[in-house]
Order: C-alpha cells, then structure tokens, then sequence
C-alpha cells in the first residue's frame, strides 16, 4: 500500500483539527479522502476542498473510499462506528475515551480480536511526549526502587458554563456517560497506568455539579491502592483556576516530580527501606542528589500518532497506543465514579455490566435540560494538557 486513504467521522473541534493536519501534509503517506458530517456547512467547506463527503458515518465507511477510519464523535458513537469499520475492513483509530464505559469498550475490542489482520488505536497522544517516556524509562529502569507513592494534581481543566452548553451531549450521563474523569483527565489516568501500571483498588470521591449546573462529575478526589502496597492519589477538576498539574512519584531509591514543563530526579544514595533498617542513629537519611531531566515538548503529538497508525498500517510498525489499552483508562476512570456513586472501595477489575446499569439508570432518571449554544473553537488547542 502507497498511501493510506483515511476518513474522519464527526467534524468538532479535533475532528477538524485532525482534518487539517491531514490536508496539508503533515502526515506522510496519507491522504484523507472522506469526511463525515451533519452539519451542513461543514459538508459544503470539505466538498469545496475535493473530499468525499457523507452525512452519515455508516455512509462512510462502506463508501470505499477510505482505507481506516478516524473515529471524533461523541462517545457513545465511538463503539457502533468502531465496530462497523472493523467489520468491513478498515483499519481503526479511535479519539478517546475508546468507547463510554468498559462494557462498550470490551465489545469493541473483541470486534477486533476478529479481525486481527486490522490495526486498532486509540488516540492518547501524551504517551508521544518525552517527558513521560523519560518517566517511563527510569521506573522500568529501576532506578527509582519500588514504587511507594504517586500523587497527581490534575486540576488545571478550568471549563466556562459556554463550553458546557456549547453541545447537547457534553456533560450528561446520556451523551458522554461522565464528566471529567472520562473527558478531560483521561489522558492522565492512560498515563497513570501506563507509567506505574494498574492499581487493584480505588475509593473514589466525587462532586456531581459542584461548579457547573451539570448533572456529571467536575471535581474529584480518588485514593488508589497496588497490589505490592503503593498507594496514590489522583485529583481533577473543571472548576478551578489557575489549577496544577503536578506528578509525583516516589519510589525506595528516590523520587521523580514533574510540573510547570521542569522534571527533577530525586536520587537517594540507598535504600531507604533498607537504610531505615541499618542506620545507628534515629534521625539519619541517606544522601541525595537532585537533579533537573532536560527534555523538549513533543511539536505535533496528535500528527505524530496519526503517523504512527499510518506507518502501522503500512510496515507493521508498533501501535504507541493500540486500541485494546485504552481499556485500563477506561475502567479505571468508571471505577472511580462507580465507586463514588457507591460509597465504598472498587476492586478491580471493575464489573463492567454493574457500572453500565448503574449508568443507564442515572440516564433514566436524569432532568437535566440543557440550552445548547454553539461557541467557537478558536482556542481549542489551548486545551490540550502536557
């Protein structure tokens, strides 16, 4: 295969985004020949600029016309159309969340599981950025003894009431099947387990409304335990400004902190597990040796996975972000709510029916009435979070 012929179905602000990247070039061996819309005026700009275009992402996948499919709808779209393009054959890159909940996700990864020979990502582009690969690399290096403890300050997703009402499905439990966690943050909690793998148990806490007159979380305190002890915690919201992100791990060998684009490396001279066994005097630390990790910010990290499944696709190039994984983020952000909603700790794995019926009675009962007005995009990219 010379060029992959791409189509992006759902054409919001990453929709479009991702369209225009494509358009000029900037993803080699790649051509986008199809878009799907419902917006009319959206229809008539992409038919101006030569593409195929189709009011229905049905329409275009079994058009012909396209080789993969970008999935950019709104969630509960993501699973329907994920599975209708493995089944006729196109290869599949999904924008997160995979799917709204884990028991959609499971239906959608074994659809693939069917068709192995087609490639199947999920778009979670942090994992492109070095500082996190960095990151990645001491823990699996071992440099950082065992894990004792992380703690991730993700509170600076600072959202207005316009961008609540700027779509009729943000923000409620029937369009987006959660509020932060599953929007915004999901990014971080794909990363969480990707860098300090998944924890077995989490104690969610979370504000349904609290900043916002929606019916869905927007601030959240989450307690997580690992299997060999580790605890952590993982806190977000939408409500508050100027917010932090700030991400700490601590491990027996020394400690990595991230935030405000600086990495510092805490290295301790020893064990402090063992120290503390061996030391003869009770107030005596091991030494330690902090040092600043220089990295540089990844230029187009959304391009660069849309290469990485184009490449895939095309030579068989490792997926950085293959479908199936975007399960654990999944999981991980409903057990935190589930668990909220519930009262109580949340073993995982989490009970992917349980939390689908729970959702599908609070989409039910809710009475929310939203007054729908498109905003602009304008500044959509200053969204995206490092």
């Amino acid at each position: 295969m010379n060029n992959v012929r791409l189509g992006i179905i759902g054409m919001g602000n990453i929709g479009q985004r991702h369209a225009e990247a494509l358009l000029a070039g900037q993803v080699s061996h790649a051509e986008l020949t199809a878009i799907a819309t419902t917006t009319p005026e959206k229809q008539a700009t992409y038919r101006e600029r030569g593409l195929q275009v189709f009011g229905d992402g049905l329409a275009l996948i079994h058009s012909g016309v396209v080789d993969a499919v970008l999935v950019a709808t709104p969630h509960y779209q993501h699973v329907p159309l994920g599975m209708a393009s493995l089944e006729h054959g196109r290869h599949l890159l999904v924008e997160k969340p995979i799917a709204a909940h884990k028991a959609d996700a499971e239906r959608l990864i074994a659809t693939h599981q069917r068709h192995p020979e087609l490639q199947f990502a999920g778009m979670f582009q942090l994992r492109i950025e070095p500082r996190y690969q960095k990151i990645r690399e001491r823990l699996r290096s071992g440099v950082l003894g065992r894990m004792v403890r992380v703690n991730w300050i993700n509170t600076d997703w600072f959202r207005t009431e316009a961008y609540y009402t700027s779509g009729d499905w943000r923000a409620t439990w029937r369009g987006e099947g959660g509020g932060v966690l599953l929007n915004q943050s999901l990014h971080q909690l794909d990363l969480l387990q990707w860098l300090c793998g998944p924890p077995r148990r989490v104690r969610g806490f979370c504000q349904l409304g609290r900043y916002h007159p929606i019916e869905v979380e927007d601030n959240v305190t989450a307690y997580l335990e690992w299997d060999d002890g580790a605890t952590g915690v993982f806190l977000s919201s939408t409500g508050e400004t100027p917010g932090t992100n700030r991400l700490e791990i601590t491990g027996t060998r020394g400690k990595l902190v991230l935030e405000n684009d600086r990495l510092e490396h805490t290295q301790l001279a020893a064990d402090m597990t063992e120290f503390s066994r061996t030391a003869p005097q009770g107030f005596l630390k091991p030494e330690a040796t902090i040092t600043e990790i220089p990295f540089t910010n990844a230029a187009a990290p959304h391009t660069a996975l849309i290469q990485n499944f184009v490449d895939a696709i095309r030579t068989g190039t490792a997926l950085v972000a293959p479908g199936a994984e975007g399960l654990a983020s999944m999981e991980l952000a409903n057990a935190i709510l589930y668990s909220s909603l519930q009262g109580q700790t949340i073993e995982l794995p989490l009970d992917g029916a349980a939390w689908e019926q729970k959702l599908q009675e609070l989409a039910a009962a809710s009475t929310l009435q939203k007054t729908v007005r498109p905003g602009s995009a304008a500044d959509f990219a200053s969204s995206f979070k490092r």
